[in-house]
């Protein structure tokens, strides 16, 4: 199993996961305080909703490929490193309410993208400590762009 991911920033949670729900004909695999992902079959897409600011437009958070084991997420980090891209490597980090294995890379646009497997459900209340995961990148009071668009 391995499906492409996006991760859109709402401001209007509630307003999205309808919206989504009726576009993709189906309902958030989970449904958290300001958070909601899709599990979408056809096409096979990972949509994630990550609740932003109230009344800004909607935008593109990180992008990322789900991918079905650990030793993936390994493979995909030799093969981007091989290829001369400057990796980042998170083992067993709880972000948006899951235990996962990733690796993060940037594209010529700076934008994010992960490559991550979900180990385990980390529950309704579960974030790393110190994590930028979930947490609005443009808050951060630096200059230097971060390692996640968000999480996922």
């Amino acid at each position: 199993m391995s499906r492409v991911q996006l991760a859109l920033r709402v401001a209007d949670l509630d307003a999205s996961v309808v919206f989504y729900s009726k576009l993709f004909g189906t309902e958030p695999a989970k449904l958290r305080d300001g958070y909601a992902n899709f599990a979408i079959a056809e096409p096979p897409l990972k949509l994630v909703l990550i609740e932003g600011r109230a009344g800004e437009d909607t935008r593109l958070d990180h992008l990322g490929v789900e991918v079905a084991s650990t030793e993936a997420v390994h493979a995909a980090t030799a093969r981007l490193s091989e290829a001369g891209l400057a990796t980042t490597e998170e083992g067993d980090t709880t972000c948006c309410y899951a235990l996962q294995d990733k690796v993060w890379v940037h594209g010529p646009g700076r934008e994010p993208w992960e490559v991550y497997v979900v180990k385990a459900d980390a529950g309704p209340l579960a974030k790393q400590q110190g994590s930028t995961c979930c947490t609005d990148p443009a808050d951060a009071d630096t200059e230097e762009p971060a390692v996640t668009g968000g999480c996922c």
